[in-house]
């Protein structure tokens, strides 16, 4: 059985960024079972938080760059492969800007980082997607992107210029030891004709040889030699790596990468995730006193609402102390029907905030000094109806607790039917005694 990493404490990096230039100090900090990956801005107002998730994913020209809400971070991959790649699980990394330091333009310097800060097992069970039938996806500039089943998690990578040069390959099973010796010290790369191209669009501006191999005619121009005679390929696998990090959870699988990309790589990420979210919609889930789950009867007890305003039917996972995932069966006897959009019945988009809000309120509740207490649902900020939701669809009501105070909770939900992000929200309510 394996057990969720994070670090066994803080550790800081200072340096310039690639693209913006500018300097940053970068420290990641160890972070509770579920957690997962998340940024920090401590340069902006409120200090917001960044999911390292590829639903954010907003551009992948040259680096992957991550957007929520009004919060911005560039140039992602390389801490985030460090981190996957040595396997650790739950981390918040803290930034005064909006892109890491570029370092000398691997991921040995966070691989430093985070051995110097030490790795620690949690109580929680690690929980990687096993995937059971390949995916496979190929994109207009000629990338091939698949994953079949596998008990590890191997990358074979071949990285191919546009004119052939440079054509590499390389296959290796990753674990913690291969990545950091094979895999973390490998280098960006870019190629001469592309440089002034890309300064005028306002990037790399703290692009030096010092943090970055120059590709020019048949010649590699850098201000030491290449670390490894396949130094490019590795790079790929590395950004590979993390990239797939925002899948959310950790892969096990067969990579199979033909000139991969920024882009290429977050597209797969994407259907990792969309598959695990299939799966889950699709799977019963056993639901008895002995599981990490709650039914009707459990949720009753822990809620005090009742019929017609109970909105969750049963919780069928607990991941950590933040996470869940609630089910609400939509009936077309559900009351609300009957005036709602009569001949078209359409479940209020108020009615989903409420189901999030209740199942935020299971996850507080399951703290002991919460228990006899209620929670009154206070705000909602950054809310999004995507999708209607109809009679005979089954509502996944997802949860993760930002904030958790004495009395207050804060919660980003989303709820998903098919698949598909149906609503989302984040909400912010009140626990006071009964």
């Amino acid at each position: 059985m394996e057990l969720q990493r994070t670090l066994a404490k803080s550790a800081s990096l200072s340096g310039p960024a690639l693209h913006n230039g500018g300097n940053v100090t970068l420290t990641i900090h160890p972070a509770p079972a579920g957690h997962g990956y998340k940024f920090r801005r401590t340069d902006l107002p409120d200090e917001p938080i960044v999911d390292a998730l590829v639903d954010y994913v907003k551009t992948v020209e040259r680096s992957t760059t991550l957007v929520q809400g009004n919060a911005k971070i560039q140039t992602v991959e390389h801490v985030l492969s460090a981190l996957a790649g040595l396997g650790v699980d739950n981390a918040l990394i803290e930034m005064d800007a909006n892109e890491p330091p570029i370092a000398d333009g691997s991921a040995a310097p966070y691989v430093a980082l985070i051995q110097q800060a030490g790795i620690v097992d949690q109580e929680s069970v690690r929980a990687p997607f096993e995937l059971g039938q390949p995916i496979h996806l190929e994109t207009s500039g000629g990338s091939i992107m698949s994953v079949f089943p596998h008990a590890g998690f191997k990358i074979s990578c071949t990285q191919a210029n546009h004119d052939g040069r440079f054509t590499q390959y390389l296959s290796l099973e990753i674990t913690p030891e291969v990545y950091a010796r094979e895999i973390a010290p490998a280098r960006t790369f870019v190629h001469y004709e592309d440089v002034k191209d890309l300064m005028e669009k306002g990037l790399i501006k703290g692009g030096s040889l010092e943090n970055a191999l120059v590709i020019r005619g048949e010649s590699v121009l850098s201000k030491e030699p290449l670390r490894f005679a396949d130094e490019f390929v590795r790079h790929k696998i590395l950004d590979i790596i993390g990239d797939l990090a925002l899948a959310g959870r950790p892969l096990r699988g067969h990579v199979v990468a033909v000139r991969p990309g920024h882009g290429p790589n977050t597209e797969l990420a994407r259907a990792i995730a969309k598959r695990h979210s299939d799966l889950l919609a699709m799977a019963p889930t056993p639901v008895t006193s002995s599981s990490p789950v709650m039914d009707i009867n459990e949720v009753m007890r822990v809620l005090p609402h009742r019929y017609p305003f109970l909105m969750v039917d049963r919780v069928v996972e607990f991941d950590g102390e933040t996470k869940a995932v609630g089910v609400k069966c939509v009936s077309i006897n559900e009351p609300f029907f009957q005036g709602h959009f009569p001949g078209h019945p359409v479940m209020p988009g108020v009615l989903q905030l409420e189901a999030m809000a209740q199942v935020a309120s299971i996850v507080m509740m399951r703290k002991s000094e919460n228990t006899g207490k209620i929670g009154y649902f206070m705000s909602a900020d950054e809310v999004k109806f995507r999708k209607p939701v109809f009679p005979g669809d089954t509502l996944f009501i997802h949860v993760e607790m930002l904030k958790a105070r004495k009395n207050l909770g804060k919660a980003s939900c989303k709820c998903v039917v098919n698949g598909d992000v149906v609503s989302e929200g984040v909400l912010l309510f009140g626990i006071i005694n009964k």
